[in-house]
């Protein structure tokens, strides 16, 4: 038996397949967390989903930006963006089946046995484990709920400028997805910045997410994607970059969770 985590999919179904046969993946006994994007800009978005479908007693995914709003341009009937790929998903006969699916995945989970915290984005650095697992618990209902279109819709107003009580539950959604799918700097004053999205920055205004004091002295694994431009690297040994831009041309990274060896299988987009 064997735990793997992989980063962003993105529709590259062939690399994706590759590197489950290098490590001779066996979906009876080992289990594969994927830190999300499972979909969009890649070749064969379908084909990654309709493999973790058929094989989802051993596949858990923690919701990725992209991943979410493939469910909410279902919910809300409105047409994707060219450039995501995802017409072959929105065509297929499957596609309230992989709805209702990927509505069962969590957008962040922590695995006792490895010490290992996985998000798409990462950890807050505000929150302990234990309180990004309440909020994550709270998303998820949300996007579980009966009134699960109201949410989507909501999603894409402005992000809440401070955490409150008294913020409503769509304003606390909002935050809390936010920061689990699409955190990657922040501000002088410890505020999510939603806009630069390139390599760490240089000039001191803004800080990477995982070098707050919180994350630097943190005990525990934390693995995540959705940040190309790191190129694996954040410079902490506990702190682990799995999107390492497959769809861009680069490479995609595969971890063994228990000694955290990581594995990379080099884009085929170039090579076709």
């Amino acid at each position: 038996m064997a735990d793997y985590a992989i980063g962003d999919l993105q529709g590259c179904f062939s690399e994706f397949s590759t590197l489950l046969q290098r490590v001779d993946f066996n979906p009876s006994k080992d289990h594969l967390y994927l830190v999300g994007d499972i979909v969009a800009r890649g070749p064969d978005s379908l084909a990654c989903l309709d493999y973790i479908y058929q094989h989802q007693n051993s596949m858990t995914i923690t919701l990725g930006n992209h991943d979410l709003h493939m469910i909410a341009c279902y919910y809300l009937n409105k047409p994707t963006n060219p450039k995501d790929k995802l017409a072959p998903i929105f065509n297929s006969n499957k596609l309230q089946h992989y709805i209702s699916y990927l509505q069962t995945q969590p957008i962040a989970l922590y695995l006792k046995q490895h010490d290992s915290f996985i998000a798409h984005a990462g950890l807050n650095p505000n929150w302990s484990i234990e309180q990004a697992l309440k909020h994550a618990q709270f998303a998820q209902e949300c996007y579980q709920s009966n009134n699960a279109k109201t949410f989507f819709e909501r999603m894409y107003q402005p992000h809440p400028a401070m955490w409150s009580n008294e913020l409503d539950c769509f304003e606390k959604f909002r935050y809390i997805v936010n920061y689990f799918t699409r955190m990657r700097f922040l501000t002088q004053n410890n505020k999510l910045e939603l806009i630069a999205k390139g390599a760490i920055n240089k000039n001191n205004e803004l800080t990477p997410w995982f070098c707050h004091p919180n994350i630097r002295t943190s005990t525990h694994d934390i693995i995540f994607g959705h940040w190309a431009a790191l190129e694996g690297s954040t410079g902490f040994k506990h702190v682990h970059a799995l999107d390492t831009g497959c769809v861009w041309g680069n490479t995609m990274s595969l971890m063994e969770l228990t000694n955290k060896k990581v594995i990379t299988e080099k884009s085929h987009l170039l090579s076709k």
